[in-house]
Parts: structure tokens; C-alpha cells; sequence
């Protein structure tokens, strides 16, 4: 897979992403090279947890790099590869997708990134959600 990095363990991640320190967001996930609308930027597998052990992560710091997992988001998930560095924005240039049955989450741009951009996902679900998110509803 030409552009990619890949691993046994299916992690893909574009050859030109980096991870860098961010002025107020702590790190975020940057690109090297322009990356046109539409690209897939990686491929993550997750672990899955059950409802019993979200309760649990809930009350540590991991709490702000979970998903919630499954139809009815009882479940939660720790996606490996970057996939947990990616920065919120409300106006996001990327989107993430995932696919239960597969176990993994998919980050795709939704327009045009510029060389060293970082990259957003709207940790709302959808990438222009404007639903607030759990750390701006306080």
C-alpha cells in the first residue's frame, strides 16, 4: 500500500501524518503534504469494553479518549494507532467512521488539508455537528 504505514495488526496510518505538540490543545495529529477531500488517513483497530468496564474509565483520565461503541453507545472503545491524538473542532477537516463489525475507526478528510495543518475530528459524531461536547457543555 503505496502512502501508507502498515503493520500485521492492521494499523494505517498516511505517510505524511506526524504527531506534534499543539499551542493549546497539548498534541495533535499534523500532515506533512497536502492530502485532497476525501482521503483516507487511517485505518485503527479498537478494543471493545462493556458497559460495566465504561463506567470504570469513566472515572480516569482515559475518559477523554474513548468512544462510545455499539448501537445503542452502551459500550465504549480505545482505538489504537493515532487515532486517540486527533484534536476536536466543531469545523473539522476530517470525519470518523466505524465499523462494528470490523472493529476499527476510519479517519477521512472532508475537504482539502494544507501541508502542515492539523487534523480535527467533531468528537460529536458527525464532522459538522454542532452539538456541544462533553468539556464545552460545562
Amino acid at each position: 500500500m503505496n502512502n501508507y504505514f502498515c503493520s500485521k495488526s492492521f494499523i494505517v496510518i498516511a505517510h505524511c501524518l506526524y504527531i506534534a505538540d499543539t499551542d493549546q490543545m497539548g498534541r495533535g495529529v499534523f500532515t506533512s503534504e497536502d492530502i485532497s477531500k476525501g482521503s483516507v488517513v487511517e485505518i485503527a483497530p479498537v478494543l471493545v469494553m462493556s458497559a460495566t468496564e465504561r463506567k470504570l474509565l469513566d472515572k480516569t483520565l482515559l475518559h477523554d479518549y474513548i468512544f462510545e461503541w455499539g448501537n445503542g453507545s452502551k459500550e465504549c472503545c480505545m482505538a489504537l494507532g493515532w487515532i486517540s491524538v486527533y484534536n476536536h473542532s466543531y469545523k473539522s477537516n476530517c470525519e470518523y467512521e466505524m465499523d462494528y463489525a470490523r472493529k476499527t475507526i476510519t479517519i477521512k478528510t472532508v475537504r482539502k488539508v494544507k501541508a502542515g495543518e492539523e487534523l480535527f475530528i467533531n468528537y460529536s459524531g458527525s464532522w459538522n455537528a454542532t452539538k456541544k461536547v462533553w468539556f464545552d457543555a460545562k
